[in-house]
Parts: structure tokens; sequence; C-alpha cells
């Protein structure tokens, strides 16, 4: 019987020892997306405490709370740091088969080199430790990111957002490659007339334009984009339900912007219609900049409007959507690449069910201009985890090229999270090295290693020419 979290953990074969301890243990990390916090990372601040750095807007442990009977106060409430650590703490021996009971153990090994079990017996010396440590020049913002050996990341930004903390960064000259990306979801929200308007007021401000018509807000728009790119950005990102690739004319969107401005009522089918004309604009101009796209879908997003109302989003109430993916994402790839405007683009899906639909969809537009042109991205969110990722890279390796795959990703807000990619490192090393040893794959170390270290590694090296 292994020991817990021991040198070989989800290792289950000598082969798949021998191919991550040497090939993907070392490899540097590029986290091409998540949602760290570019000012503190231009400050290079040191967390207070063990819960600031850990628990805060951390969504996954929060549900992980709520499901164990813990009281809201003790989550996002008014109880001190402590006592919300204590309460996680007497609810991480009840995580047990959920990823959160991996991570929660080897962040604090990593980071900390803490191997006790955390639990409410744990939690006072745990805290205290990992506290202590956080005061120190080596665990600021910046000493974290080089405890993992992370190379490059990419923030997530909205096209008014400032910059200010990027180019401060860019400034200092941190060693760790730091970059925006290019988030314009609230840009195209026409389900909510009022929000839309007030985003359009602020964006008449930030890129000092007036906005009258709909030409308008592209100009606006698109001179942000620019803007990104004159800060580093090489990537955007988009949150949405499904692609939307409804037909429509120039003419028609323009009087749906007018009647957007009007504060008047636009319908369900002309919604539908402005958010595909927006898509399409933003994949023109990222393709016209050599960027890299990225679309996660099928988030059902804020489904408890009572805690909504009173916490607000990104606060744990999002589930799996049940959507209705493959035409529209097939109609919108198609109507780029007809037009030769189809950007390198990594589409990531929520719900499993998807999986195949996916794997399958990124070969119709793989075209050999790139290896690996159209991704299909990692398990993310609720797939973020043994389960997930294993299917996600089976479905990949049966149906596409897993060796061209750009591997893993956070999508976290937490410094303490880039475990994960040791966590998805481990299982891929798993799955070549069980294959290797059943007679499936050739004992072909070097060859194998090499494509491990490509998932790991190169391959989005490459692929974002960082």
């Amino acid at each position: 019987m292994k020991n817990f979290l021991d040198e070989n953990f989800l290792l289950t074969t000598k082969t798949s020892e021998r191919l991550y301890h040497e090939f993907a243990k070392d490899m540097p990390i590029i986290d091409y997306h998540n949602h760290l916090i570019p000012e503190q990372i231009a400050n290079d601040i040191n967390f207070e405490n063990l819960s600031q750095v850990w628990l805060y807007g951390d969504h996954y442990k929060w549900r992980a709370m709520r499901a164990n009977g813990v009281n809201e106060e003790y989550i996002t409430g008014g109880k001190s740091d402590y006592e919300k650590f204590e309460k996680w703490a007497e609810t991480v021996p009840y995580t047990l088969r959920n990823p959160l009971y991996h991570w929660t153990h080897l962040e604090l090994k990593r980071y900390f080199g803490v191997s006790e079990i955390l639990s409410g017996s744990t939690a006072r010396k745990v805290y205290d430790e990992c506290t202590a440590k956080l005061q120190t020049p080596e665990y600021s913002v910046r000493g974290l990111l080089r405890k993992m050996n992370v190379e490059a990341l990419c923030t997530t930004d909205d096209p008014i957002d400032s910059l200010e903390y990027h180019q401060q960064i860019a400034k200092d000259g941190f060693e760790i490659l730091v970059r925006p990306a290019f988030r314009p979801d609230k840009a195209m929200n026409a389900d909510d007339i009022e929000g839309l308007n007030a985003y359009i007021n602020k964006l008449e401000q930030v890129a000092d334009v007036s906005i009258s018509d709909f030409d308008g807000y592209l100009s606006a728009l698109k001179k942000r984009h620019d803007y990104f790119a004159q800060n580093g950005c090489c990537v955007s990102d988009h949150g949405l339900e499904q692609i939307y690739a409804e037909d429509y004319t120039d003419q028609e969107i323009r009087a749906i912007f007018q009647k957007i401005r009007n504060n008047q009522k636009i319908d369900f089918s002309e919604v539908l219609k402005f958010k595909s004309a927006m898509l399409v604009h933003f994949a023109v101009w990222d393709h016209e900049k050599g960027w890299v796209q990225q679309f996660h879908l099928g988030a059902l997003r804020n489904n408890n409007t009572r805690m909504l109302s009173q916490l607000g989003p990104d606060t744990g109430w999002d589930s799996i959507g049940d959507f209705s993916q493959g035409r529209q994402l097939s109609k919108f790839l198609n109507r780029l690449d007809t037009e030769d405007k189809l950007a390198k683009t990594i589409i990531y899906n929520l719900n499993p069910a998807d999986n195949e639909l996916m794997a399958t969809m990124i070969g119709n537009f793989n075209d050999g201009s790139v290896a690996g042109k159209v991704q299909w991205g990692s398990g993310w969110w609720f797939l973020d985890q043994k389960d997930g990722m294993i299917r996600q890279m089976n479905a990949l390796s049966n149906m596409g090229l897993i060796s061209r795959f750009v591997g893993m990703l956070t999508d976290s807000r937490s410094f303490l999270s880039y475990p994960r990619h040791e966590y998805f490192r481990r299982i891929m090393c798993n799955l070549f090295g069980e294959e290797v040893e059943n007679g499936e794959l050739p004992n072909d170390i070097e060859w194998i290693g090499k494509v491990v270290k490509d998932i790991c590694y190169n391959n989005a090296k490459n692929y974002f020419n960082w």
C-alpha cells in the first residue's frame, strides 16, 4: 500500500514514474489563462495570513463548506480570517475523493513543506506555520510564482482596464512574463440593456471617444484592442454559455445598437444577432493581430438569485449547463475559416457530454498551417479533476493528436493553485506509462518522454510564440 501524497502519487507503474520524474516534473509552467490580480503581482504583496491567500475568492472551497453545513458568516461573512480557516480545516476531511482534498494537501506540501493532514485538530498549527512563512520575502506573490517555476502567465482583463499594473510589472523587469488577456464579455452582454449602456458610457471615457452609433462602438473597442496589443496582449478569452452564430446584416446590428442606446427593449432574436456580430468582430481583430482566441463554453451561471443578490457573481452558485454547442460552434468557425480569418483557437467545454463533440470539432478546422491550430482545451472548472482530465485526454487521443495538445492551465484566482499543473502532469504521465507497460505503446521512453515534455511546456511555448 502506498503512502498518501508520496513522490509517486498518482503514478501506478515504473514507466509512469520515469516519465514524470525524468521528463515532466521540472518543466517550466506556462499558465495561459488565470484570474490572478495584476495589482498584487505589480506590488509584490505579502498576504497577511493563510486565509487571505487561500480562501478569499475561492468558490471551490466555498461550495464545499456550504455543502458541509458551514454558515455563510464563516465563508464570505464577517467572521475573522482564522475562524474562516478553521471551518475550512474542519471541512477538509469531508472532501475525500473531491479534487479539493488532493489540491489542498499538494498546496500545503509544495509551498509550505507541511505534510500534516488538514483537519480541525491541525488547523491552528498549520495556520500559524504557514502564516509566519507568508510574512517573509520569499513568500511574496512573486516569490510564490518563482517557487512553482512559472515562466509566463496571462491574467484576464476587461477592455476598459487601464493595464497600469501590467505596465508596472514590465517596467520592473520581473523575470516572469505577465501578460493581459482581452475578455470582452461585458461589451456584448445585450441581455442587460442597463448594464450594457453603463459599460458603453465607461468605454467612452476610457477610449476618449463619443459613441453615438454602432460604428463608433466598434471603433472604441478596436482602440482598446490595439491598446492591449501595445501592452503585450496576444490572447483573448470569452466566457459564454454557447457560441452565437446567428445570421444578421450590418443594417440590423446598427438598428439594434440604437435601440440599446435608447434603452428600448430588444427581443431575444435581436440579442442573439448582436452577440453574434460582436463575436465575429472580436475574432477578426484577433486574427489580424495573430492572437490566440479562447472560448470557455457551457457554464450555467448565477443559479441562486437570492444569493446572487447578496454576494454578487463568481461566489459559487454556478453549474454545468446543457446547452446545444455543435451546430453554432461549427457555423461560427466555418464563417471565419471561409473568410481566412480564423485565428488560433482554444475551445473549452464544461459539460462532459460534449467531450467527443469538441474532440471532433477541432479537426474540422485544423488546416495544416499550424500544428494544433484549433485546440480542445484541458478539462475546465468542474472537469478540472482526475476523472475529467482523463476523459478529456482519452477523447482527444482517440479523435485527434494529444501529442500536439497545449496542456494545462490554472484558471484560478489563487497564487497557491500552481500544483494543479503537477496534478495534471502526474495524471498524464500515468496514462502513457500504463499503456507502455500494457504493451499498447512501444517502450520508447525517449520519444514518449519528448511528447510528455511537449504537452507540459513546449507546445504551449510554440503555440503562443513566447
